[in-house]
């Protein structure tokens, strides 16, 4: 069943949903699974869907990943989730994967 959620609790930050916007981000990793596959969230009228949500240890992701969430490379990721939430990179800690397209 097709949920519409708040694009806020996926995305909890303007340049995240901006950047969603720009599709510089298809991707993004959060501590807790904020939506389910198939879910629907829509940002400034542009609708999109959630195909994808995923358990992941942290040492799973891959330069791919990283420029999904619209970083450069692994490294620059990594730089930014330490400095953004102020934890040290643990490749054993767990995350949740949301993969997301945009809808016509």
């Amino acid at each position: 069943m097709t949920t519409d959620i708040d694009a806020d609790d996926l995305l909890p930050a303007e340049g995240l949903r901006e950047a969603v916007l720009e599709g510089e981000i298809t991707q993004l990793h959060r501590g807790d699974a904020y939506a389910e596959v198939s879910d629907t969230f829509e940002v400034r009228g542009e609708r999109f869907e959630v195909i994808d949500v995923t358990g992941r240890r942290l040492g799973e992701p891959t330069d791919a990943d990283a420029r999904a969430e619209g970083s450069p490379d692994l490294e620059a990721y990594r730089d930014r989730i330490e400095r953004t939430h102020g934890i040290e990179w643990n490749e054993d800690h767990t995350a949740v994967r949301h993969r997301f397209e945009r809808r016509e």
